[in-house]
């Protein structure tokens, strides 16, 4: 197992730190991720001149810095500030929270089931042998149920406690999509065609996904389709049309997407 000793960031990597302490030379940091101290030197706090660093960094706040170099035999990490864009800021700050919300949850599981850390640092590696984040898993399982971490081999009481703990502590945003679709049919039965390909189109629902179709005025009719992403939707909402529309073709009508 890594320990802090041996554990360092990437050179251009974006990392979470906390300010230490501020001297005339710049602020030592303690790199969250890591446990190790760092260094951002006051050329690297600002793209303007630095009067005081003060200004720029407090002790005890919490920044997002790039990795500039890293010097493993003297256990030195340089960092900036001023090279990290609002954006990747944002993003990383996100992630981190993410991933601290993702630990919380493990670790409140573990304590429920009595279990110990080496059962939790299995569980864990478990899931990043299929997830890009413990936390990914989490949002998957709260859609998906409990098979999310059934299917990695993870034990049946694990599976359920984790899930409902996820449910529980993490509010998943959603994404919802609309689309208006045409269909008519010639034939005198023609409305058993519609209806059957408004039915297939419902049957594309994934897990996660929900899809509601109204009548907006024969022959219009509105899909809805709400996701956890705005991908997701997207996907299921292309898919649920393209059916729709295929299905009455077979049926003898035609059909097409008007919005």
């Amino acid at each position: 197992m890594a320990t802090v000793e041996d554990t360092f960031p990437e050179i251009g990597e974006l990392v979470v730190a906390t300010v230490k302490s501020i001297v005339s030379y710049g602020a030592y940091v303690t790199l969250d991720e890591y446990g190790r101290e760092g260094l951002i030197p006051v050329s690297e706090i600002s793209t303007t001149w630095v009067r005081n660093i003060k200004d720029h960094a407090r002790e005890g706040q919490k920044l997002v810095l790039k990795v500039l170099r890293v010097n493993r035999q003297r256990g030195e990490v340089d960092l900036s500030l001023r090279r990290v864009t609002g954006r990747e800021k944002a993003e990383k700050m996100l992630d981190w929270k993410k991933s601290k919300k993702a630990d919380a949850i493990l670790k409140s599981t573990m304590e429920k089931l009595s279990a110990d850390e080496t059962m939790l640092s299995n569980i864990r590696d478990l899931v990043l042998q299929h997830y890009d984040s413990v936390y990914e898993a989490l949002e998957k399982a709260i859609d998906q149920g409990e098979e999310v971490f059934t299917k990695l081999g993870i034990a049946p009481e694990w599976t359920k406690a984790l899930t409902d703990n996820a449910r529980s502590k993490i509010k998943v945003k959603r994404t919802t999509l609309t689309g208006t679709v045409e269909l008519t049919s010639p034939k005198p039965d023609g409305i058993i065609g519609i209806r059957t390909a408004l039915l297939n189109a419902e049957k594309t629902q994934p897990k996660g996904t929900d899809i509601k179709i109204y009548t907006i005025g024969a022959p219009r009719y509105r899909f809805e389709v709400t996701a956890s992403d705005f991908s997701d939707a997207e996907t299921v909402l292309k898919e649920a049309v393209e059916e729709a529309i295929s299905t009455i073709k077979t049926e003898g009508g035609e059909g097409r997407q008007i919005s």
